[in-house]
């Protein structure tokens, strides 16, 4: 069977992690960081914060797009976080 076809279980938001990459004194970073502590909460999803300035490698990848919103380590939005958009990949 097609890969595209197979239908995987979908996680439950409190299996999910979000990470958030953002940096100190960045008002885009902490307008994601309500969004995310307010979705996450109401879920039960674990979140984590991660500081740009203190990681070489998430420097690099992701400088130009902060805030970023990882989902399972996977890019989900950047600049702005819509929480409609987060609770609804989140599967909640």
């Amino acid at each position: 069977m097609s890969p595209l076809l197979r239908r995987t279980p979908r996680k439950k938001p409190s299996e999910r992690t979000v990470t958030l990459i953002g940096k100190p004194d960045c008002h885009l970073c902490e307008d994601a960081e309500a969004v995310v502590e307010e979705v996450c909460g109401a879920l039960g999803t674990p979140w984590e914060k991660k500081d740009i300035t203190q990681d070489e490698e998430l420097y690099r990848a992701y400088w130009e797009q902060i805030p970023v919103v990882l989902i399972d380590g996977e890019q989900h939005d950047f600049w702005r976080v819509n929480p409609q958009r987060l609770r609804t990949a989140l599967g909640g």
